[in-house]
């Protein structure tokens, strides 16, 4: 397992994984497919992003995480490919973010995870982080509601 920041070369396979998770949903409050350029600028090279990182196995990459600014707080999203999650890469991929981060200044991290997705919730509790706020209504354009909790890290 290779872990590495992302590059521009890379935006055409994380959009491959971040469309395939859509796809499926329950785990990922994007409801919309994204495009290559569209990840580029959200998770790679946007004037917002601190820190992209993937992961590649045998050159394919099976996910990635980025942290980006959003309403004046460091985001953290991590999406890795439904065949291999639970497998380490996420883990991997938060130390280095999480080194990442620390030498851009980043006192903490917040990940916004649906209520129901209790991968995400297993995943964000694992890497330490704690709940903070939570939205019991928070519903899909679809109106259903699957309630959303924010977590933080400390960083430093």
């Amino acid at each position: 397992m290779i872990i590495r920041p992302a590059t521009a070369s890379d935006a055409f396979a994380m959009t491959r994984v971040l469309n395939q998770i859509i796809a499926i949903g329950g785990t990922t409050a994007h409801e919309t497919p994204k495009s290559a350029q569209q990840v580029l600028d959200d998770y790679v090279t946007g004037p917002d992003v601190l820190s992209s990182v993937v992961t590649l196995v045998e050159d394919r990459l099976i996910g990635w995480q980025s942290v980006g600014r959003w309403q004046d707080e460091a985001h953290i999203g991590t999406f890795v490919a439904p065949d291999v999650q639970a497998k380490g890469a996420g883990a991997a991929m938060f130390a280095l973010t999480c080194d990442t981060v620390q030498k851009a200044g980043v006192p903490y991290l917040v990940a916004s995870i649906r209520a129901d997705n209790e991968p995400g919730l297993r995943y964000y509790a694992r890497m330490g982080f704690t709940d903070f706020a939570s939205e019991p209504h928070f519903a899909l354009s679809t109106g259903q509601i699957v309630g959303r909790i924010h977590r933080r890290f400390d960083v430093v």
